[in-house]
């Protein structure tokens, strides 16, 4: 009787380029980078990495107002919440400005850290800022997400992230890094997945 061979499966491809999101939760197009980018990542067979960083300590490098916003004009500052609505009407998200923003993310940053950047609790800490309108500088609302966790032990990595950030040369949020490549606002990442399709030699992994 003859015995029928088992096909041959090719072996899954390894992904073989990496997308760092360097990114702060205060910023409104950081938060709609979010809930793209894993999206990006999968189409075009990428790692993703998310690398908070904090945005006051990057404004402060480059000598940029800490509430940039603040600094327009009312006809400019009607164009940008106009552009984010757009923006969030394109993606299907919810987007609402908080009447706080910018609110304060050291907190939140540490907590995220102290879960490894578990994107989980990114999406949640965004959330809760953009949709739901909560403060996540409370304590109250970092344990509620993050659960309890010693955030002064994150102090210094949060720090030596955002100087790595200022090093490379970034100097807003949200950030794309492939290599020694950056891009920067949620409106390059077409541009990021054109480098990604272009540059990595199996554009896309196996499916299972």
């Amino acid at each position: 009787m003859k015995t029928l061979s088992t096909p041959t499966v090719p072996p899954k491809t390894a992904l073989t380029k990496t997308v760092s999101l360097w990114f702060d939760y205060s910023c409104p197009y950081a938060y709609l980078a979010s809930t793209q980018v894993e999206a990006l990542c999968a189409r075009a067979g990428a790692n993703l990495v998310w690398k908070p960083m904090l945005l006051g300590g990057v404004f402060a490098a480059h000598a940029t107002p800490q509430n940039l916003a603040g600094t327009l004009s009312p006809a400019k500052a009607r164009h940008m919440h106009a552009d984010l609505a757009r923006w969030a009407d394109l993606f299907g998200i919810p987007l609402v400005m908080p009447f706080e923003h910018p609110r304060r993310t050291v907190s939140a940053l540490r907590a995220t850290l102290a879960h490894a950047c578990d994107p989980a609790i990114i999406h949640a800490f965004y959330r809760a800022y953009w949709v739901d309108g909560r403060a996540i500088e409370d304590d109250a609302v970092v344990r509620e997400i993050a659960g309890k966790v010693d955030l002064s032990a994150h102090r210094e990595d949060l720090r030596a992230r955002t100087d790595a950030a200022i090093a490379l040369g970034i100097f807003g949020a949200p950030t794309f890094q492939v290599g020694d490549n950056l891009w920067w606002g949620q409106d390059r990442m077409a541009l990021v997945e054109h480098h990604l399709v272009a540059t990595n030699p199996v554009e896309r992994a196996l499916p299972s």
